[in-house]
């Protein structure tokens, strides 16, 4: 029988282990790499190729929601199940737009996981049963808060996005152009047209969307720079 291979992106490591000897108990499946952070978890699924990655929606350096949409155009066969302790619509909806096929909360039994691997390795959408029960609703809010976080987030580009988990995680405008590759002027350009976009103009309020949109988790500390 040909294993389900998969790609463990959870940031916190006890988290992860749970994870790997979940999956590790189950014959079809086989975990071949674990990432802590959402760009080890983009340079890994380029270089593994696996069937399904169970991501964090939200990790350091590089957000779930980004990083599903990098290995989507790396390696469009794989697939991504989104993991969240949350379960507000924005995040929900942000994760399906990014291309994941499935969405669990931490809270979801092993057999829920596992299925959830499964099905979307068959090409299925997979939610867990709460989401599920809810998805309907969804449908029907085309003006709350959920679609317009995505309508902004969708108005962002890849690098802009980038700038802004950083800027949120409390970066310098140094230490974004050191993690990203770029100099300190096209950070500063960057931010601007972030702060343009989302018609936000101080560093507590992009930090307040970033959590609001998921990008980061609401533990991060207000820092402005």
């Amino acid at each position: 029988m040909k294993r389900i291979t998969v790609l463990l992106a959870e940031d916190h490591t006890i988290v992860r282990e749970g994870f790997r000897k979940m999956l590790e108990m189950e014959d079809d499946l086989e975990v071949v790499g674990e990432a802590q952070d959402g760009r080890q978890a983009v340079a890994l699924a380029k270089k593994l190729r696996p069937a399904v990655v169970l991501m964090d929606i939200a990790m350091p350096r590089l957000n779930g929601l980004e990083a599903t949409r990098q290995i989507l155009k790396a390696v469009p066969a794989t697939k991504v199940v989104i993991l969240s302790a949350h379960n507000d619509d924005a995040y929900v909806k942000n994760a399906t737009d990014s291309g994941a096929m499935g969405f669990l909360l931490k809270q979801n039994s092993s057999h829920v996981v596992c299925d959830a691997i499964r099905e979307v390795q068959q090409g299925k959408m997979f939610y867990g049963p709460t989401i599920a029960r809810r998805l309907h609703q969804l449908e029907d809010k085309s003006s709350d808060r959920a679609d317009r976080s995505q309508s902004r987030n969708a108005r962002l580009t890849s690098r802009e996005m980038e700038v802004l988990q950083l800027i949120a995680e409390g970066k310098a405008n140094k230490e974004t152009a050191a993690e990203l590759g770029i100099s300190i002027k096209t950070v500063e350009k960057h931010r601007e047209k972030v702060m343009s976009k989302l018609d936000v103009h101080d560093i507590a309020g992009l930090t307040r969307y970033a959590i609001s949109a998921g990008i980061i988790e609401n533990s991060v500390q207000l820092t402005i720079v």
